[in-house]
């Protein structure tokens, strides 16, 4: 049952309508603009990302000594791992200050550093003409890339959901995974154009830039669509009655605990599910299975497009069924398919496309729950800092780390499947998690100030 804490929350806010627009049609125009800033923000920023992890090989030919191409690739990883390690600091950040100052000006900051950071990675010097300082500004600017990423996904959640109808929270919120997954399907398709029309000497001296320069004007129009929105009812009903408080990332970290604690618990298969499936399915299929570039490249397309086309199909079976139930059917989905899926992944082109296919639908049933959850179980005065510290630790600890360990499994187990049964056992202990810590948040109110207590 849903129980106040005496000491430091005080009660629920009394219920008001969802929005300030005098009746349902000006309603439903303002939830288009929300959508729309929060689709084409998200795009953005996961776009910019993604840049990274499309064109890895490349990097680690263009920005690390090449006296062991393993060693290479494991560099480059190493380095993405390392834009992780600011997650933290980011969600930190991000996180109280959309609590204390508001959603959509968080949202419309880090949108800002995001694009910034990867147009500068576009215009740096490699390896041959800087030396070491080269990967050392590469980890720099991919350091801000996290930073920014910290708040990013869970502001974005947040915001939506604040604005959505209730029984159809899952729908709205799938717009942020969804546009995660059209923004890498967006980056493959550069990529694939990219690698397939430009011999290699021009890919090495200038192509690779592509993705990286385009963060410049998409980043801008991100800005803009964010900066035009207001901030979400319940955030604006806090400030009139003066519930926002001081420190909401100390409180929610002291109030939360258990919460935080069951988000990492799930979170992590999400984390790594979608990251092998994503980033480093191109590296994978490229330097371990024996694929072209060009097939690995086609292979992430059709996956991603497999999960953008799931998203809304789960999230309305989320909205049906509930968020504890799909998150038991996606670990349990893990559990069992995952090192088929692998094994179909070496069998041939076809076998490629099905098994990462198979991933990515386990991604979208896992991700379109995780999103609603994340939000609902925490009161509004601490959602952003509370779902940033939980969601942003397993992506820092799981996530980040995922293509370098798995590329390091392969190496010490010698066999390809290794990160398959990596996978399977991180969706074991999620599964428990969920079985007995998660509880449902479908029918929670998002105005409440109170803290969940089983």
């Amino acid at each position: 049952m849903t129980t106040d804490q005496p000491t430091s929350v005080p009660p629920t806010l009394p219920a008001e309508p969802v929005t300030d627009s005098p009746d349902e049609q000006d309603e439903q125009k303002v939830r288009r603009k929300v959508t729309a800033a929060t689709a084409v923000g998200n795009f953005v920023e996961w776009f910019d990302s993604g840049a990274y992890a499309i064109m890895s090989a490349t990097l680690a030919g263009l920005f690390f000594p090449q006296y062991d191409k393993t060693a290479a690739l494991l560099a480059t990883w190493a380095v993405f791992a390392g834009g992780f390690v600011a997650r933290p600091l980011g969600a930190a950040f991000f996180g109280r200050y959309g609590d204390r100052i508001g959603r959509n000006r968080m949202l419309a900051l880090s949108v800002l550093c995001m694009s910034g950071s990867t147009f500068l990675i576009g215009v740096l010097p490699g390896y041959a003409t800087l030396g070491i300082v080269a990967p050392v500004l590469l980890f720099l600017l991919r350091t801000v890339q996290g930073f920014s990423t910290g708040g990013e996904y869970t502001g974005a959640s947040a915001f939506i959901m604040e604005y959505a109808p209730d029984g159809r929270r899952a729908r709205y919120a799938s717009v942020v995974p969804l546009t995660v997954g059209l923004a890498s399907v967006a980056g493959a398709m550069t990529g694939l154009v990219i690698t397939s029309t430009l011999s290699d000497g021009a890919l090495e001296s200038w192509g690779w830039r592509i993705p990286f320069l385009l963060a410049g004007p998409l980043g801008l129009i991100g800005l803009y669509l964010r900066s035009r929105i207001q901030d979400t009812p319940v955030f604006r009903a806090m400030e009139r009655r003066e519930a926002v408080r001081e420190a909401p990332l100390r409180e929610a970290a002291r109030v939360c605990r258990k919460q935080v604690l069951t988000l990492f618990g799930y979170s992590i298969t999400n984390a790594v599910g979608y990251y092998l499936m994503s980033s480093y399915l191109i590296a994978y299929m490229s330097e371990e299975v024996g694929y072209s570039k060009t097939e690995a490249m086609l292979t992430s397309v059709v996956a991603m497009l497999a999960y953008s086309a799931a998203c809304p199909l789960m999230a309305a079976a989320s909205d049906r069924y509930g968020r504890r139930p799909m998150l038991l059917v996606a670990c349990g989905g893990f559990a069992v398919a995952t090192l088929p899926a692998f094994w179909l992944i070496g069998t041939g082109l076809p076998g490629a496309v099905a098994g990462a296919s198979v991933l990515a639908v386990l991604v979208a049933v896992i991700g379109t729950s995780n999103v609603p959850a994340m939000v609902e179980m925490f009161p509004g005065q601490l959602r952003a800092s509370g779902s940033a510290i939980g969601y942003t630790a397993a992506y820092v600890l799981f996530g980040g780390t995922a293509p370098f360990v798995a590329t390091g499994l392969v190496s010490v187990a010698g066999t390809p499947l290794a990160p398959g049964f990596y996978l399977m056992a991180l969706a074991v202990v999620s599964g428990l998690v969920v079985l007995f810590a998660f509880r449902e948040t479908l029918h929670l109110p998002l105005n409440r100030t109170t803290v969940l207590e089983k």
